[in-house]
This record gives C-alpha cells, sequence and structure tokens, in this order.
C-alpha cells in the first residue's frame, strides 16, 4: 500500500473517443477528448442520457468505442485485450455489485486470484482491504452481501474494485442507491482512501453537491458528452463557462463552496474528555479543571459516547451509565464544512465530535469555528469578484483605446 504523497494512479488521456449505436443519427458519445493526471480524482456531471456512463465504460472496454483511442499511461488500451484490461482498472457501480453467492472475502478476493497471487497473500489482502474500508475482517470476513446494509455492501464494493492494487478506478453512481446520510459517510470514506491511496479515479454522478465534494475536477457534459466545461470545483462555482453550467450549479454557489472545504482544515477545539469505566472521583476533577461545564464521555474504544455535564453528577449516585446525554452525531475529519455545519445545527449545543477513521474521539468542532470560516469563504467570493470585474473593466478600457487609435489612424491617412 502506498504511503504518504506517493501516486499510485496513472495517467488517463481520451483522444477524440466516439461511440455510435446502431443506424442511430447522432452518436452517443461524441468525439471526447480529456487528460487526467496520475492520482487525480475526475468526477463526470451531466444530463441524464447525456453518455457519460457510456464514455466512463469505454474506459475499460466494458462499452467498445466506435473510434478514437484511450491512453493509459501512455498506451493505447484499444489494442489489446479487453479481460486482462479490466483486471488493470477496479470498477464500482451502484448497488455494489457483488455475487451474492460468495461471501465477503470471497468477493474480494476474485480478482488477485485470477491474477495467480498465493492464498496467503490474497487471504492477508482482504484483511487490509476489509480494514481500509472501515470493516473488521473477523466481523465481516464470512458474511454473504445479503448480510450487510447497502453502505457496507458499497464498501465491500469498493474494497473489491481496490484488491489488486489498481491505478484506475472507475466510479459509476457508486453511492446512488444508499440513503443520504450514509451517502455522506461513504463520499468521507472515499475522501480518506484518496488521501492515503493517491489512485486516479473518474466518477459519475448525477449530483453536482456530491462532484463539487469529490472532485479534484470536474467535468460538466452536455447532449453526446460534449464537454461545457473542465475545471477545478472553485473555478467552477466562482466563474461558470455559460448558463448551461451555471444551470448546474444552481443558487448559492457560496454555500456550496462549503463543500469544498474540509473539517481537517480547520481549527478543531479540544474538550474534557473521560473514559466510561474512570472513577467517578476522576470525572468530577477533570469537569472542574475544565472551561465548560461539560465533559465528553469515551466508550471502551476511545469513541464519542455521552456529554456529560456538572449538573448530571448530581442525578448519577455512584454509576455514570445513566447519566448525560447521548451523542447523536459526529463528523470525520475528511467531512466537509458543510456536513459539520448541519450536524451542528442539528445540536443544541451547537457543536458536534470529530473522529477518526475507527470512529476514535479527535476533537470538536462548533458553530464559532464554521461561522467564521463561512465569512472567510464569503469575502474570498467577493474579493475575487472585484478583481474579476476591474480585470473586464482594464478590457473594455483597453479595447476602446486601441478602437480610437484606429480611428485615428484611419483619419490621419
Amino acid at each position: 500500500m502506498p504511503e504518504g504523497d506517493a501516486v499510485t494512479g496513472a495517467t488517463i488521456e481520451l483522444d477524440e473517443l466516439t461511440k455510435r449505436y446502431g443506424h442511430s443519427a447522432q452518436p452517443a458519445v461524441d468525439g471526447v477528448s480529456m487528460e487526467i493526471a496520475a492520482g487525480e480524482t475526475v468526477i463526470l456531471v451531466g444530463p441524464s442520457g447525456c453518455g457519460k456512463s457510456t464514455c466512463l465504460r469505454m474506459i475499460n472496454r466494458l462499452i467498445e468505442p466506435t473510434s478514437g483511442r484511450i491512453l493509459i499511461n501512455g498506451e493505447d488500451v484499444t489494442g489489446i485485450d479487453p479481460v486482462k484490461l479490466r483486471r488493470r482498472i477496479g470498477y464500482a457501480i451502484q448497488s455494489s455489485g457483488l455475487f451474492p453467492h460468495m461471501t465477503v472475502a470471497e468477493n474480494i478476493a476474485q480478482v488477485p486470484k485470477m491474477l495467480g497471487w498465493s492464498k496467503s497473500t490474497v487471504r492477508d489482502r482482504v484483511e487490509q482491504m476489509l480494514d481500509l474500508v472501515g470493516l473488521d475482517p473477523r466481523e465481516f470476513h464470512g458474511r454473504y452481501p445479503r448480510q450487510l446494509s447497502g453502505g457496507q455492501q458499497q464498501r465491500v464494493g469498493v474494497a473489491r474494485a481496490l484488491a489488486a492494487d489498481p491505478p484506475v478506478l472507475l466510479m459509476d453512481e457508486p453511492f446512488g442507491a444508499v440513503d443520504p446520510i450514509t451517502r455522506d459517510h461513504l463520499q468521507d470514506e472515499l475522501i480518506r482512501l484518496q488521501h492515503e491511496l493517491h489512485k486516479t479515479i473518474v466518477f459519475v454522478t448525477h449530483d453536482f453537491d456530491e462532484a463539487i465534494k469529490l472532485g479534484d475536477r470536474i467535468a460538466v457534459l452536455r447532449e453526446q458528452s460534449h464537454i461545457a466545461q473542465f475545471d477545478t470545483p472553485e473555478a467552477i462555482l466562482t466563474n461558470p463557462a455559460d448558463d448551461f453550467v451555471s444551470g448546474f450549479v444552481g443558487a448559492g454557489a457560496a454555500l456550496k463552496r462549503l463543500n469544498l472545504t474540509r473539517v481537517r482544515d480547520v481549527g478543531v477545539v479540544d474538550v474534557p474528555t473521560a473514559a466510561m469505566d474512570d472513577p467517578r472521583e476522576t470525572v468530577v476533577d477533570r469537569l472542574r479543571e475544565g472551561t465548560s461545564n461539560e465533559l465528553l464521555l469515551l466508550d471502551r474504544r476511545g469513541r464519542p459516547y455521552k456529554w456529560l455535564r456538572t449538573g448530571d453528577l448530581a442525578l448519577a449516585k455512584g454509576s455514570l451509565a445513566r447519566a448525560g446525554t447521548p451523542v447523536t452525531g459526529h463528523v470525520s475529519r475528511d467531512a466537509t464544512l458543510r456536513d459539520a455545519l448541519e450536524a451542528v445545527l442539528t445540536d443544541s449545543a451547537g457543536r458536534v465530535p470529530v473522529t477518526g477513521r475507527r470512529g476514535e474521539y479527535v476533537g470538536v468542532v462548533d458553530m464559532e469555528t464554521l461561522m467564521n470560516s463561512v465569512h472567510e469563504l464569503l469575502e474570498a467570493d467577493r474579493m475575487a469578484a472585484i478583481e474579476h470585474r476591474h480585470d473586464l473593466e482594464e478590457m473594455r478600457a483597453h479595447h476602446t483605446q486601441e478602437q480610437l487609435e484606429a480611428g485615428f489612424g484611419e483619419g490621419g491617412r
């Protein structure tokens, strides 16, 4: 597995990629050209029927292109065996696509087995992949897909797609069939995985907010996959290319900017904590030492469990088990500020715990921190708009001056 900032992805180049079906007058995908850097996450977004999934599936040749080229790390893959190609490219789809008659371990192990890996290597890899996507190998190894929740199935689907350590991961609306809360958590998980693995990811969605949250760059596609704009989320939000792109951005561009900043990028505060097994005296002392009148009680795995206030101690005679208010929500370090803001707004005290990879306590993000970040984003947008207007005015003035000079020149002649 890669460590640090090592990029394990591959470059992808689509060169005039086209797909025609039968005798249709119009191609489904018409001459798409695009360059994707190694380790980059690129999102394809567009209206239904624009050909974004067709475009994605041509990369691993689940759909054969009619014409054009696909180059991965400079190699034209349109001429090699498609089955071998697919073993080199991870593929995750909506509803996970797991084989129902195989266990979780067997699903994840399938491609490594096809590639001839040894039994011990495959076994280690399965455990590694389950751990990577946040599923306990001891608990999930022998389960069948029907015994998993929708979110767990999607995690296994991603683990299977990454099992053979492919440089490229294709994802076709992988989180579209789960509930909104699970979807947010899966998005955060993908962000965390990409932060660790640095694969090249091409991701199809119809949800522009999801595109903003996940993408390094977004390709907004018109009919036949014509590219309306291919740029960073920031550039598309602040300077959409035309009315078609503006329609995708929609209202509230400044609030959508909250999807571009992660909780790990803002100040996370610390609060007094105690373990649920700590003696009552220890908990009382930590409450007294803290700057606020509350403390976060952690469970045996170090995860946020209950908020405990000074007044709760009087109700707990001997045991703290019944005291305090259960923690109802938390966000990961890879969650967006929009996720955090929603969580904070639903909390009566205006704060939410931040957790690590295994749900362990990291800190707390509060309303003050989030509002300061929102104001900074709005101010940055305001300054960018002023600078853009200034540049336009300079261009117009320069153009007017050139016209005047040209007019004087003609008069002189």
